[in-house]
């Protein structure tokens, strides 16, 4: 298993790297987020990487930073959901995004991304929902996913977060906004006081 690729960057597009180290050039599937963050001809890099075999290949794949890494080896657990696929998801949402969505149950959201449908998507979120904590360590996601979680659990805010839906905002961007606030709070405050955070993002 190959951990990571240290070296040039000595070509890119928008879903692959070409890193040359020790005189030979590694060709890295990637992601747009992680394909634009190494778009320098030239630039030194550090890729964290996958090798995927199968019977007719071997392909690397790339990333920026271990958390997008981490989102990919978990989504390509579920059944039916390839590498390609899930490097189109972390193409079309970041791997903070990917978490808070499950956990939310947002699976609209993961709809966005090239080839998903609406059934591969409940897929995802029934699988991972309960696996995303584990997988993002980093404190402020963690207690992000928990408080997110949460929301579901109680009749307020799932209304709060219901009618913030209703304005436009998608789940995970309702739930994230309502975990925030005092849950003793009316449904009409929380949807104002949810409204002025979400504002403020724009």
């Amino acid at each position: 298993m190959i951990y990571s690729v240290t070296g040039t960057v000595v070509d890119f597009d928008r879903s692959m790297v070409a890193v040359e180290t020790g005189g030979i050039a590694f060709h890295c599937l990637t992601s747009l987020a992680t394909a634009q963050k190494c778009a320098a001809v030239g630039s030194k890099v550090t890729l964290f990487t996958y090798l995927n075999v199968r019977e007719d290949a071997m392909e690397l794949f790339g990333f920026h930073d271990k958390s997008e890494l981490q989102c990919f080896k978990m989504l390509i657990t579920v059944n039916g959901v390839g590498p390609k696929m899930a490097l189109a998801i972390l193409s079309e949402l970041s791997a903070d995004k990917v978490a808070l969505s499950i956990a939310a149950g947002d699976y609209k959201a993961l709809t966005k991304a090239s080839g998903v449908g609406a059934k591969i998507a409940q897929r995802i979120v029934m699988e991972l929902k309960g696996k995303v904590g584990s997988v993002f360590g980093t404190a402020e996601t963690g207690e992000m996913l928990s408080a997110v979680s949460s929301v579901a659990e109680k009749s307020n805010t799932a209304e709060a977060v219901a009618a913030l839906e209703m304005l436009g905002y998608s789940q995970s961007e309702a739930s994230v906004a309502v975990s925030r606030l005092d849950s003793s709070l009316s449904v009409e405050e929380m949807i104002k006081q949810a409204l002025k955070q979400l504002s403020n993002k724009v």
